[in-house]
């Protein structure tokens, strides 16, 4: 009769599992490398001190207390969840630097992406504001730009300051010349949005007006196809476009909305005193109930096939046109 478990000696008790000897045992913990071993030696015979290097990752460009690994893993990761917003391409990086300089928390850049010519501009300003510098794969700043032309720099910024619409007014009734407003009615598509804008500054106006909702933000895209405007032009989000449009009459503007069915021309319209020009989203145009608000339409006669031009397009021969007329008055009021 087999004696009770618990009464049997140990030696004579079954064993669990398979046993191995000492040259087949899997190693335990303590036999693997160390930790920093495995995360930092990647390539034979290359120490953490030479791959950082490899990577441009130098000791003036980390923060006071961070170990040049961790800064290595910084630059190698994917990229952290941020609270700005990432601003990229060569043109928006140097105007960004140039007038939002305090506001940019970090440049990063790949190697041989950029000339010699602009990373010389575009780091010395970042030093000199003491802009914290990275060089990263060109992967990272892929996905930084969320697959955008990124042309080897990206910035990243705090979130977008929107102007207040009274500081817009302010500014443009205080000119020596007429105001220039341009107000953008449910315009979704970020390079129609940053291209208008980059006309407004282009053109002398004192501001963009945009919708809170069914409005494309100042996202990095706009900033892209504007150039780097938005970091000069005031911008302006409401709640209601037709009560902006109240708010800009009060102050002596005359609004005029780009419309199809515009009763005039360009160039036979009165355009040379205080003007909010009114630019719809393409296809749908100026909601009927903005239209009923502004003063009046005007159209751009079309001689082609195609029925009307791109929202962007219409907005900067518009531009032209009323920067044209103003410059040949000296008032700033309709009269």
């Amino acid at each position: 009769m087999r004696r009770p478990r618990a009464d049997r000696p140990r030696d004579e008790r079954p064993k669990k599992g398979r046993s191995f000897s000492a040259d087949s045992r899997p190693k335990r913990s303590s036999d693997r490398p160390e930790r920093d071993e495995r995360r930092w030696v990647t390539t034979p015979g290359k120490s953490p001190r030479a791959l950082a290097k490899e990577q441009g990752v130098w000791a003036q460009d980390r923060p006071p207390g961070r170990r040049e690994g961790n800064q290595l893993e910084t630059a190698v990761s994917k990229p952290r969840m941020s609270s700005g917003r990432f601003v990229w391409g060569i043109n928006p990086v140097i105007e960004t630097l140039r007038a939002r300089p305090k506001e940019i928390e970090h440049l990063y850049y790949a190697e041989g992406s950029l000339t010699a010519k602009v990373a010389g501009e575009v780091l010395s300003r970042a030093r000199e504001h003491r802009v914290r510098v990275e060089q990263v794969p060109r992967e990272r700043l892929s996905s930084m730009a969320e697959g955008g032309v990124h042309q080897g720099v990206v910035i990243e910024v705090r979130e977008f300051q929107f102007a207040d619409l009274k500081d817009i007014i302010g500014s443009a009734t205080g000119d020596s010349r007429p105001g220039l407003v341009v107000v953008l009615d449910s315009l979704q598509d970020p390079q129609n949005v940053g291209a208008i804008i980059r006309s407004a500054h282009a053109f002398g106006a004192h501001g963009v007006v945009l919708s809170r909702d069914r409005a494309a933000s100042i996202t990095g895209s706009v900033v892209k196809a504007s150039a780097g405007a938005t970091e000069h032009c005031p911008v302006a989000r409401v709640t209601n476009i037709s009560r902006a449009l109240e708010e800009l009459k009060a102050a002596g503007f005359w609004s005029v909305a780009a419309d199809v069915e515009g009763e005039q021309a360009p160039w036979q319209a009165r355009l040379d005193g205080h003007i909010a020009l009114v630019v719809g989203s393409e296809g749908p145009g100026v909601r009927e109930g903005v239209l009923s608000h502004c003063d009046f339409k005007v159209r751009i006669p079309m001689l082609g096939q195609v029925a009307s031009l791109n929202a962007s397009v219409s907005a900067g021969v518009l531009l032209y046109e009323i920067a044209r007329q103003q410059r040949l008055t000296t008032g700033g009021s309709r009269g």
